[in-house]
């Protein structure tokens, strides 16, 4: 049984897919763009982008009862490799202790011109 998970706190889903969906004590947060939900705007900067999309998954994570913590996979998607060390910087933040496994990799463009998009998978 799988169960959608909805924050009013993050963006909404900007296509047909929900921003999480909890299936047997896992929940699996969809990529987050860097768009403030009470602005809908997007920061400029590489820093500022990955710390807005880190806080939509942490209000995500939040709704389900969870926490930065309970976060066992993230994926980074990067407009350019070159953004690396900005996101990473700013990643580190948003995790104490062990942090969780991770894949990041550029591609060719992300929606709205993002910089980053970044999605996890959190276990109850």
């Amino acid at each position: 049984m799988k169960k959608v998970i909805c924050s009013e706190k993050a963006p909404g889903a900007i296509g047909p897919y929900s921003q999480a969906i909890e299936a047997n004590g896992m929940v699996f947060v969809s990529g987050q763009l860097p768009i403030d939900a009470t602005t809908g705007e997007m920061p400029e900067d590489i820093e500022a982008q990955t710390r807005q999309s880190l806080q939509n998954m942490k209000h995500i994570l939040e709704e389900a009862g969870l926490t930065m913590s309970n976060v066992v996979k993230t994926t980074v998607f990067l407009s350019d490799m070159s953004l690396f060390a900005g996101m990473n910087g700013v990643y580190t933040t948003f995790f104490e202790g062990s942090f969780p496994a991770r894949s990041a990799f550029a591609v060719k463009t992300l929606p709205k011109e993002a910089l980053v998009e970044i999605e996890c998978i959190a276990v109850r």
